[in-house]
This record gives C-alpha cells, sequence and structure tokens, in this order.
C-alpha cells in the first residue's frame, strides 16, 4: 500500500502537526554517553525547543500534576514541539488539554485526528483504529472527518487486517467521490485486496479505476498495479503484455514507478517463464550506472544468462560501471571504521551495507537531524534508540546521545542485526524496514511472492521508502567494489 495517507500538507500549528513523516557496550561506555550529553550543548533548535517546553511543562501544572488551562496556541505550540520530536504521549496530553479546556474549539477535529496519528506512528494501532472511528463519526462533514476514514483503514491494516482495510478504503471511495484522497484510496484498495487474497476483486478495481483516471498518473500506477499483481502470481504471459502496455505509457511526475523497473518486471517474466533469448534482450536494454539499482539488478541476472556476443556485451557494460564507480571513490569514505567494524562483527553484519546506510542517512554529520526528530549518524529516532539502547548496554538514553558517533553505530548495530534476523538473505528488505517500519515490509514480502529482490522492492508502498532502498543499494554496490569486508580499500 503506497504512503500516500502520511502527505498531509503542512503549514501553522496543528497542520504542520498533520503534516510530518516525510521525511524511520559496557555501563561505563552509557555513563561516560550520559555524562557528555549532559555538558554538551543541544544541537539545534528544535532539540532546544523541546527542552523549552519540558521546563515550562514542568511549571505548568497543577499539585496533581495535571497540565493547567494554557492558551489555545500554547497547547498547540508545546503539541508540535513534541511531535516533531516524537515525544508523542507528551505531545497527546497537550491536545487532550486543548480538547477538555476548549470543547467548542473549531479545531478540535485536527487535535483528534493528530492524536490518531501520533498512535499510528508509535504503532499503537488500535488506539489509533478507535480514535479515527470517533473522528469519522463525530466529524464526517469534515476534511478531517474524511481524513479519520482513511487513516481508519490504514489502522485495520496494520493490525492485520486488510480484508476489512479495503472495504474501508472502498467506503472512502463511495462515500466522498470528490473527496482530497479520492484517487490514492482507489489504489490503496487494489493493493489491500492483494494482500486480502481477493486478487479478482483487485483486477476488477484496476479496470475501474483505470477508467475512472484515464490520462492521469493514477492510470499508469493502476496499470503498475497490475503488473505488480501478475508477476507475483506467476502469471508470466500476462505480466509481459502488462509491462508492454505501461512501457507506453507517460512517466509523468506522480507516477510511482520508473521505465526501469518495468523494464525488469518484464525482463523477469521473460526469464521466468524460460524465454532466455527475449529475457536476455529485455535485460541488456535497462541502462546502467552507478546509480542504476535495476541496471545492477540486470547486470546480475546476464552474468548467469548471457553467452557469446551478448557475453561479451554484459563484460564491456560491467567493465565501464566499474571505472565510473572506481572515479567516484571519493564520494564513499569509510569513517569510524573501528566501531563499524565491531558492531558488524557482533552480529554478522556486512560492515559495508552499514556504511551504505549511514551515508544515506547523514552523509556522516553525527549532528544531523531530520525533521522527523531522528539524529546522528544512523537517524535514530529516540522510540526506536530506546528500544535496542538495552540490548547494547546503554542506559539511561536521552536525546543527545544519539549524536554520538560510538552511540549511534551501537545502537543502529542492534536494530539493523534484528531487522536482518526478521528478513535473512534480504538487504532490501532490511534498509526498507530501517526506513519504513518492518511491520510494512513484511506485508510487502508476503505480496511480493517472488523471492527476487527487484520484484520485492518494486512492491515497496511507500514512494520515499523505494527510493530510500534503491540509494543504499546503490552505495553498497559502491562500497562493495571499494573495500574489502574489512573496510580496507582495494
Amino acid at each position: 500500500m503506497i504512503n500516500r495517507q502520511f502527505s498531509i500538507a503542512s503549514s501553522l500549528s496543528l497542520a504542520v502537526i498533520l503534516g510530518l513523516g516525510q521525511v524511520n557496550p559496557s555501563n561505563s561506555a552509557a555513563n561516560r554517553a550520559n555524562t557528555r550529553s549532559a555538558a554538551e550543548p543541544i544541537q539545534s533548535a528544535n532539540d532546544r525547543a523541546l527542552a523549552s517546553v519540558r521546563r515550562s511543562d514542568d511549571s505548568s501544572r497543577d499539585a496533581d500534576k495535571r497540565l493547567l488551562r494554557l492558551s489555545q496556541a500554547e497547547h498547540l505550540r508545546r503539541a508540535n514541539v513534541y511531535m516533531t520530536n516524537r515525544a508523542f504521549a507528551e505531545a497527546r496530553e497537550h491536545w487532550r488539554a486543548f480538547i477538555e479546556y476548549y470543547p467548542q474549539e473549531a479545531r478540535i477535529p485536527e487535535a483528534l485526528l493528530a492524536i490518531g496519528r501520533s498512535y499510528l506512528q508509535s504503532r499503537r494501532n488500535a488506539e489509533a483504529l478507535s480514535t479515527f472511528d470517533q473522528l469519522a463519526r463525530a466529524f464526517g462533514s469534515t476534511k478531517e472527518g474524511r481524513e479519520g476514514l482513511n487513516f481508519s483503514a490504514a489502522a485495520l491494516l496494520r493490525l492485520g487486517k486488510p480484508s476489512d482495510a479495503a472495504d474501508r478504503y472502498a467506503q472512502y471511495v463511495d462515500r466522498f467521490p470528490q473527496g482530497e484522497r479520492i484517487d490514492t484510496a482507489h489504489l490503496n484498495v487494489i493493493d489491500t485486496l492483494r494482500e486480502a487474497g481477493r486478487s479478482q476483486e483487485a483486477i476488477a478495481w484496476i479496470g475501474r479505476t483505470r477508467q475512472r483516471f484515464a490520462g492521469t498518473p493514477t492510470e499508469t500506477n493502476a496499470l503498475f498495479a497490475r503488473l505488480r499483481l501478475d508477476v507475483a502470481e506467476g502469471d508470466w504471459q500476462q505480466a509481459v503484455v502488462t509491462a508492454d502496455e505501461l512501457s507506453r505509457k507517460r512517466f509523468q511526475k506522480g507516477v510511482l514507478t520508473t521505465p526501469s523497473e518495468s523494464a525488469y518486471l518484464k525482463a523477469y517474466s521473460l526469464d521466468q517463464s524460460a524465454q532466455r533469448r527475449a529475457a536476455i534482450a529485455a535485460y541488456i536494454s535497462i541502462p546502467d550506472a552507478p546509480d542504476s539499482y535495476y541496471g545492477w539488478l540486470a547486470a546480475k541476472r546476464l552474468n548467469g544468462l548471457a553467452e557469446g556476443l551478448s557475453r561479451s556485451l554484459v563484460k564491456e557494460r560491467s567493465e565501464r560501471l566499474e571505472s565510473q564507480i572506481a572515479d567516484a571513490a571519493a564520494q564513499y569514505p569509510a569513517p569510524h571504521r573501528q566501531a563499524i567494524l565491531k558492531t558488524a562483527k557482533a552480529h554478522k553484519l556486512d560492515p559495508r551495507f552499514i556504511l551504505a546506510i549511514i551515508r544515506q542517512e547523514s552523509v556522516f554529520s553525527p549532528t544531523a537531524k531530520s525533521p522527523a526528530g531522528a539524529r546522528g549518524l544512523l537517524q535514530l529516532t529516540i522510540d526506536a534508540a530506546r528500544k535496542y539502547a538495552p540490548k547494547a548496554g546503554l542506559t539511561n538514553l536521552a536525546e543527545n546521545d544519539l549524536y554520538h558517533p560510538e552511540t549511534s553505530i551501537l545502537v543502529g548495530g542492534e536494530y539493523l542485526a534484528d531487522l536482518a534476523k526478521m528478513f535473512p538473505n534480504m538487504l532490501e528488505a532490511v534498509a526498507a524496514s530501517y526506513n519504513g517500519g518492518e511491520d510494512n515490509v513484511a506485508r510487502w514480502v508476503k505480496r511480493a511472492k517472488q523471492k527476487d529482490p527487484g520484484v520485492f522492492t518494486a512492491e515497496i508502498g511507500f514512494e520515499e521508502t523505494k527510493a530510500y532502498v534503491q540509494k543504499v543499494m546503490a552505495n553498497y554496490r559502491a562500497y562493495r567494489q571499494l573495500y574489502t569486508a574489512d573496510l580496507i580499500r582495494k
């Protein structure tokens, strides 16, 4: 399912809150980290704002520690700061205070939507569903009420109820034919029907969507959904037909695939149907470059298929790419070598993959901070970091500790190791989980059915996560060529 439901436009106060999501040793070591964080300055304006609102909250409570009544704007401002820093419980406290103290305010629906989204982001899906249902029932005529219905489907999906989720998305389509998310609701119906095992209904919805949105990116996306369905079901002949039709479409802004991706799925289908010569030609047609994920996959496939003249073409192509990567070697440094090697060895991870993740997450800047509250080399969020810190031997982890490279590598290594156990021999799935959440990735793996990494990547439902995976794997390709497994330059 596409991550379209998390793209609400942002503006001030609550609208900013609602727009989040763009852009996931010994005790002595922990003590050293905690000592450093106490002595060092907070790293960014958002960090200063977080510390400031926490101090303000300490002085804004009654004897029972209950929040006092503040101005509407102040409750929303503090909620915004907390949400930006993924302090979800503290954010909800201010939204609830706003609702309690200002029950007639026109922005109550916005506060309810924000509460629901905070539950969804912290994976408290049952509470998210309850909140969204309340919002949709009480404020169904508002934009926020429509959003509540849309997000309730997402919560159902995360609760492992894809059939109910599909029906809920279909309800949105029927109730709000001019709704803000009408195009993406159609596409979400298709994907959730597939996850529910209702493939024939999904095909019917593909036809319905193409007819409704003829000539638009949404029609192309529906056709791409058909291609993914054909490949997943192993209907190779139909997949080739669908891929050929898709290749004649305009890959304009808003289209959720690329010519290389659709060409790879066609080549893979020809390959699986034992059409060797046609498969070789299709793989060769996919352009390769240092940043071309599907070009790389095609090259690896060609190494096992090509013969004669085509093998010489493959060799020339490979040598050209190796030369291009070598020329760009300065763009692939290997800092923090000892810390990365120690973590990689402890968890049987490829240190070059860890470097590939760090390069994409922070470009090796230990003070990096994202708008979504991720910090440090590995851009860990505080909720994820606190989950894995005990396994790394760290206690009392604070937000500022994540700016220390060793801490980030230790905790991030634990997280990556956990993901690698969930998805063995599937680096694309590990990278996708790191960015988009392992619960989502588990669904995409199941939906893909095929074991091929390119087929899985095509099923990734969040645009940002798909792009992230392809960039991480391009980084990994370069690091594998440039460095040994001990991070020694070749």
